[in-house]
């Protein structure tokens, strides 16, 4: 888990500022050239990324994110790293949480086995079996798999993540204790839909602006992240909810943040009778991708 510095491709920040004034925020090219700018920098021995489509992603078309992938594949094969990139279905939140503190919480379920979900799953273990495989750990993606599943049923990787945080200057006790050192907002209210029936469509880019709304992310570079506010037990993609079965659980600083959290999440998602399109049967994990 690391961040970067100053010191770490530091021509990007300026790249990036003028790509903001002259319209190229989202050219292909560019975009690739700041993603690899800061990982060849680094001198890696392999790359996999997640490359997201979507309503919550940066690239909502599916043909727009395979674009960006292979472009990465491409380039970062060229300067001699060798690279895989995963589709991944941002039409729907991944996993049941949204929120700094919230999220943390999710994480640590899942490592300790408390927390599981199948879309969750299916894109930590893909992301996780390529490392493997690319760092010349497991001889296959299925011997991959085996490994990664006997890490987390034996709490190795639940004590490798405790390690990790500790390291960066983080509580020694973090798994044990999380509730001590993750902070709780002093609302939790449920948000149900205006009538029951079946989830069909979901804005998530409008539920992340709700949790951003909430004080978990910033409007603006000067805001402060208030990090126990957000979502949680999030509703997914044809999954029934009704008078027995909110939307989410927003979690905030106060009653005016909640009920505007509330309206936002209500008009972000779509429900009604059962469609085909709205099933959630749809993978996490759409392709993926090396050089050809």
């Amino acid at each position: 888990m690391i961040g970067q510095t100053g010191d770490l491709a530091p021509a990007d920040r300026r790249l990036y500022s003028i790509r903001d004034v002259t319209a190229t925020v989202e050219s292909i090219a560019l975009i690739t050239a700041s993603i690899l700018s800061k990982k060849l920098a680094a001198d890696l021995d392999a790359l996999v990324m997640d490359v997201k489509f979507g309503s919550g992603a940066f690239m909502t078309a599916v043909d727009d994110a395979d674009e960006l992938a292979r472009s990465i594949v491409d380039v970062a094969e060229g300067a001699g790293l060798r690279t895989t990139a995963f589709l991944t279905d941002m039409n729907q939140v991944l996993g049941r949480s949204a929120g700094n503190a919230l999220e943390v919480h999710e994480t640590i379920g899942w490592l300790t086995g408390t927390f599981s979900d199948p879309r969750f799953d299916e894109v930590v273990y893909a992301l996780g079996a390529e490392m493997l495989v690319l760092g010349r750990l497991a001889r296959d993606t299925d011997d991959a798999r085996v490994q990664l599943r006997a890490a987390r049923d034996s709490g190795r990787a639940a004590e490798r993540f405790a390690k990790m945080v500790s390291a960066l200057g983080g509580p020694t006790n973090l798994l044990d204790r999380p509730t001590q050192h993750l902070p709780a907002a002093p609302v939790v209210v449920p948000v149900y839909a205006a009538g029951s029936g079946t989830v069909n469509a979901i804005d998530v880019r409008a539920v992340g602006m709700a949790v951003v709304g909430l004080g978990g992310g910033r409007a603006r570079t000067t805001d402060r992240i208030n990090p126990a506010v957000g979502l949680s037990e999030v509703s997914g993609l044809g999954e029934a909810v009704g008078s027995d079965r909110p939307l989410a659980m927003v979690h905030a600083r106060n009653d005016s943040d909640a009920e505007a959290a509330a309206r936002a999440l209500r008009a972000a998602y779509t429900v009604g009778h059962a469609t085909e399109h709205g099933s959630g049967s749809a993978p996490a994990v759409l392709r993926r991708i090396t050089r050809a």
